[in-house]
C-alpha cells in the first residue's frame, strides 16, 4: 500500500507534460472535528493518489486544509469522493481563477496539530460562534460603508501585491502575528465599527472572526471564499471589482491576476512590478519581487554573493549548503536587509485610506 509520493518533482512534471491534460487548481477547507487523523490522512491520500491529484494537504483534529490540482477529467469523481465524507458533502471549493497544470507536483497530505498555524488556545473560546458570512454584493456594500473598518488577515508579502482598496494591511510576517495587533489596534471600536475581514480563500478569517467575537467585537462579518471566490462572483455577477492588483497564492503559480493594476515595486530597481520569485541561490531561495530586468540581469538572484555561489559547481554549493540549515532570510519574505525596495515597516493604520 503506497502511501506517500515515489516520484520526484521532475519525474511528475514530466508526465503531466506527457499527458496533455487540462488540470484545475482547486482549494478548499474545512473545520470539523477528526477522531484519528492519521488514519483520515491515509484514506485521503490512497483515494486522491488513484485520482491523480497533486497538492499540499493539511489535516488535523480540527480539520483539513487543501490546496491541489486534479485532472479536469478526473473533477467529478473527485467531488463525489468529497460527497462521500460526511462533513465534506457539498463543501465549498474554490476554484482557480488562472490555471497550471504544474502549480502542484506532489500530493503531501500531512498530519499537523492545526490547519492554520494561528497560535490561539481553542479551548478559551467557542470557535463555532464565528461571523456573519457575506458575498461579494454585500461585500462591496459593506465596504463603502463609513463605519466599517476593513482588514485583510493576510501577510505583508501577500497584500504587498494585491488588497482591497483602503483596506488596513498588517504589517507581519504570519497569521499569528496579525491577530493581537488587529485587536489592540481596534480595540476603541469594538462596539461602535463593523469589523469586515478577508483572506486568501476564507480559512484565516473563518477562525479569526470567532477569536475577535469572544474579544468583545460586536459586529464581524467575512468575505465568504476569500479573493479567489470573490473574483469569480463579481465576473459571473457583472459586481464592481474592489480588488485592486493580484491575489498571492500558494503554490507554483504564486498569484492571479484580478485587475490590472500593478501596485507593487521591483525590491531590487523600485520600477513598478509585481512578481515574486525565490532565489536562484538554494542556500538562499528568498522569496522576493523582481521584474524582468533585473531577473536577466542578476539571474534570478537576490544578490551579487547569490549570483556568485550560482556559479561555482554544483558539488561546491552543495558543500557550502551543508550544515548551515535554511537562511534567516527566507522567512523575511522580501524583507532582507539587502534589498534597497523592500516594502516599508508601517503602522496597520497608515495604508488605511491610502491604497485605493
Amino acid at each position: 500500500m503506497q502511501l506517500y509520493n515515489n516520484l520526484s518533482t521532475k519525474e511528475r512534471a514530466e508526465l503531466i507534460e506527457k499527458a496533455g491534460q487540462e488540470r484545475l487548481t482547486i482549494s478548499f477547507y474545512k473545520y470539523a472535528k477528526i477522531g484519528n487523523p492519521e488514519i483520515f490522512r491515509n484514506h485521503m491520500f490512497l483515494a486522491w493518489d488513484e485520482l491523480d491529484v497533486l497538492g499540499r494537504i493539511y489535516v488535523a483534529h480540527e480539520g483539513i486544509n487543501a490546496q491541489l490540482s486534479v485532472p479536469a477529467e478526473n473533477f467529478e469523481i473527485f467531488k463525489n469522493h468529497l460527497d462521500t465524507i460526511t462533513f465534506l458533502e457539498n463543501v465549498r471549493l474554490n476554484i482557480a481563477i488562472e490555471h497550471d497544470n504544474f502549480a502542484f507536483l506532489k500530493l503531501k497530505v500531512k498530519v499537523r496539530h492545526k490547519i492554520v498555524a494561528d497560535g490561539l488556545n481553542d479551548e478559551t473560546f467557542d470557535v463555532t460562534n464565528k461571523g456573519i458570512h457575506v458575498d461579494a454584493q454585500k461585500f462591496n456594500e459593506l465596504i463603502e460603508d463609513p463605519e466599517t473598518v476593513l482588514v485583510d488577515m493576510r501577510n505583508h508579502y501577500e497584500s504587498e501585491i494585491g488588497h482591497f482598496k483602503n483596506a488596513i494591511t498588517p504589517d507581519v510576517d504570519t497569521f499569528r502575528e496579525s491577530l493581537d495587533l488587529i485587536e489592540e489596534d481596534l480595540r476603541e471600536h469594538k462596539e461602535d465599527k463593523k469589523l469586515v475581514m478577508y483572506c486568501t480563500g476564507g480559512i484565516r478569517c473563518e477562525k479569526a472572526s470567532a477569536y475577535y467575537r469572544h474579544k468583545g467585537f460586536k459586529n464581524v462579518f467575512q468575505l465568504e471564499g476569500g479573493i479567489i471566490n470573490y473574483a469569480r462572483q463579481v465576473e459571473a455577477e457583472g459586481l464592481e471589482n474592489k480588488f485592486i492588483g493580484k491575489n498571492f497564492v500558494f503554490d507554483q503559480r504564486r498569484s492571479e491576476r484580478i485587475s490590472d493594476d500593478v501596485i507593487a515595486q521591483c525590491h531590487q530597481c523600485g520600477e513598478p512590478a509585481d512578481i515574486h520569485t525565490n532565489c536562484a541561490n538554494e542556500a538562499c531561495h528568498l522569496l522576493f519581487i523582481q521584474c524582468d530586468a533585473c531577473k536577466e540581469k542578476m539571474d534570478n538572484c537576490c544578490s551579487s554573493h547569490c549570483q556568485e555561489v550560482i556559479k561555482l559547481p554544483y558539488e561546491e554549493q552543495k558543500a557550502m549548503r551543508r550544515g548551515q540549515g535554511n537562511s534567516n532570510d527566507i522567512f523575511k519574505k522580501g524583507r532582507a536587509e539587502h534589498l534597497p525596495y523592500k516594502k516599508d515597516l508601517r503602522n496597520i493604520f497608515e495604508t488605511q485610506g491610502k491604497n485605493g
